[in-house]
């Protein structure tokens, strides 16, 4: 059985009301999410807040903190899962926010750089990655690496 579909029917089993909140993902978490049957009794919300202006209209995160810190920090990736969490109330919230490439990149924000948020319950994990690869990789082990935490949960 594939991780994703595994963990996916584990949160069912246990009924771990979920929500996304995806930037550099563009919805491929919500797609591997929403492909296992019986989904629909835990998923509550997939967002696709791909621009700053969607981060900022949708999820309420202030245009100044995006300046300060960027869209790519685990600053911005907290208050995005604070504010789903806020909206949603759904027991676990994820979030995406990275530089997939193959432009976008700088010295201090390279391609690849990814923050992956993760709230469960009163617990709010940001993790820094940094993957090599195409756009559609860097995507992939993105959405890899949130069910292999996940797992972990």
């Amino acid at each position: 059985m594939k991780l994703y579909s595994k963990v996916i029917k584990k949160l069912i089993i246990q009924s771990i009301s979920t929500s996304v909140a995806e930037s550099c993902t563009g919805g491929l978490l919500s797609y591997k999410i929403t492909s296992i049957p019986g989904v629909s009794k835990i998923y509550h919300v997939g967002l696709i807040v791909y621009s700053n202006k969607s981060k900022s209209s949708i999820l309420n995160i202030s245009s100044k903190l995006i300046s300060k810190y960027g869209s790519v920090s685990s600053q911005i990736a907290k208050l995005i899962l604070h504010n789903l969490h806020k909206k949603t109330k759904s027991q676990l919230c994820i979030c995406t926010t990275g530089i997939a490439g193959p432009n976008g990149g700088t010295k201090n924000k390279p391609v690849g750089l990814v923050f992956i948020g993760i709230k469960y319950k009163n617990k709010i994990a940001v993790l820094k990655k940094n993957f090599k690869g195409s756009r559609n990789q860097i995507q992939q082990k993105t959405v890899k690496s949130i069910f292999t935490l996940l797992e972990k949960l």
